[in-house]
């Protein structure tokens, strides 16, 4: 078993009605005129689902502040924004191995130069996150009931 998708309520409550889903953790009860049915929080699909090989999560401003736990790679302060480690107008792309967490004033005193141009280091190695951990922590924050069918 692995954790497919995040669903809404409307469409988990569809699922079971169909047969399609089991519940496999609920919490509490939806009331209707004439049924009551469990609250779904995790479900499992009762056929086999063939998953296609996930492409990687892109590295979005979300997402990287995500994966960087909202610490600024730079001074370990509270990041809110971006940073290239080497700038796009140095050719840097936008890609994992190149895209930090930074708060303001060391983005914006770093600005368009090389980390060794004013003396700088990272505090970590950016790198691509798994897909199932960029997942794993949103819906596990999210949702804590979760957290033990997102380990990976």
């Amino acid at each position: 078993m692995e954790p497919l998708c995040i669903v809404s309520v409307h469409r988990a409550v569809v699922l079971l009605m169909s047969g399609k889903a089991a519940v496999v953790e609920e919490g509490g009860v939806l009331h209707a005129e004439h049924l009551s049915l469990p609250l779904p929080v995790v479900l499992s699909l009762t056929r086999y689902v063939h998953v296609p090989v996930r492409r990687s999560v892109p590295p979005t401003r979300r997402t990287v502040l995500q994966r960087d736990g909202h610490r600024c790679a730079y001074c370990g302060g509270v990041a809110d924004t971006v940073d290239h480690v080497l700038p796009r107008s140095r050719g840097g792309r936008h890609e994992w191995g190149n895209v930090v967490a930074a708060c303001m004033r060391c983005n914006h005193r770093k600005a368009d130069r090389l980390l060794h141009e004013i003396g700088w280091s990272l505090l970590f190695t950016p790198h691509a996150p798994r897909w199932s951990l960029a997942f794993g922590q949103a819906a596990a924050r999210a949702e804590p009931a979760w957290s033990p069918y997102l380990a990976a």
